[in-house]
């Protein structure tokens, strides 16, 4: 499986359960992560002196939180897209991080997908899991590293490379509305803020139609936390819930979430998979 990020962090919050379980079951799991993350916004006053700058200091430090990282989700392989930092973090949309010629979303796509084709045929994953057609919230990086991933994917068809299936992460309707409940329910119990509906968060949700596969992890959750914990900088976890920066609380999911988007598409009503395997011979 070949798991491509924009910035360290994307990976354990969108899929550490699901990395975690099947690492643990002898899945070779690769990660690609886009990027070093060195405009992200820093949360605990300890890592101040780390804020975003020419020099790089922040992404040296979330490259060494993104080991760490990948230790607690028993994930040996992650890398980065070129060499660390080449491609450099682009900022949200509409900041002047996104002209910075260095910025990944201003790379030339068909450059960046050949060198994601590469790993692909070195380490021949039959799944491939990433972002949707707008990065799940809208975020340059994000909707850059669903360009290149589906360039890549495009690249090695009809070769003994080919990849089998691309998944994009999803969060269903009813799970938000379900964790924005449990975090109403924990009232003084948390100190992250509540956002008012589902339309209030930032990450856009999708009808729960939409869903192709529910991954059951829930035995590595607490994993999953503990990876999360290790991109200090950047997150706050307080189980069973999180935040980033604007301290809006969001649950740790054991169960993570997925739409098909390449290769043998469910027909339309067929049972939800529980595995991303599910049906695929060999």
């Amino acid at each position: 499986m070949l798991f491509v990020h924009a910035h360290p962090d994307d990976e354990s919050i969108n899929n550490g359960a699901t990395m975690a379980k099947y690492a643990a079951q002898g899945t070779r799991i690769t990660l690609v992560t886009c990027t070093r993350g060195e405009l992200g916004e820093i949360i605990p006053p300890r890592f101040a002196h780390l804020a975003a700058d020419r020099e790089g200091r922040l992404g040296e430090h979330r490259e060494a939180e993104l080991a760490a990282a990948m230790k607690e989700l028993g994930v040996d392989d992650h890398r980065f897209l070129g060499e660390p930092g080449e491609y450099r973090d682009s900022g949200m949309m509409g900041t002047e991080g996104n002209e910075l010629p260095e910025s990944f979303w201003r790379a030339d796509v068909d450059e960046a997908a050949g060198r994601l084709a590469d790993v692909i045929r070195e380490v021949r994953p039959r799944i491939v899991v990433t972002y949707n057609e707008i990065g799940g919230y809208g975020h340059p990086d994000h909707i850059q590293a669903h360009r290149v991933a589906l360039r890549a994917v495009d690249l090695v068809e009809g070769t003994e490379h080919a990849v089998d299936r691309v998944y994009f992460n999803l969060m269903p309707r009813s799970v938000m509305a379900a964790a924005l409940d449990s975090l109403r329910a924990a009232g003084d119990g948390t100190e992250f803020s509540v956002p008012a509906s589902v339309q209030d968060v930032a990450v856009v949700v999708e009808d729960d139609s939409l869903v192709s596969a529910a991954v059951a992890a829930e035995e590595f959750a607490q994993a999953k936390a503990a990876a999360m914990r290790a991109h200090a900088t950047q997150i706050t976890v307080d189980e069973p819930f999180y935040a980033l920066s604007d301290n809006v609380g969001m649950a740790v999911l054991g169960t993570e979430y997925y739409r098909q988007a390449r290769g043998d598409l469910p027909d339309p009503g067929a049972p939800v998979r529980t595995d991303l395997f599910a049906g695929l011979a060999g």
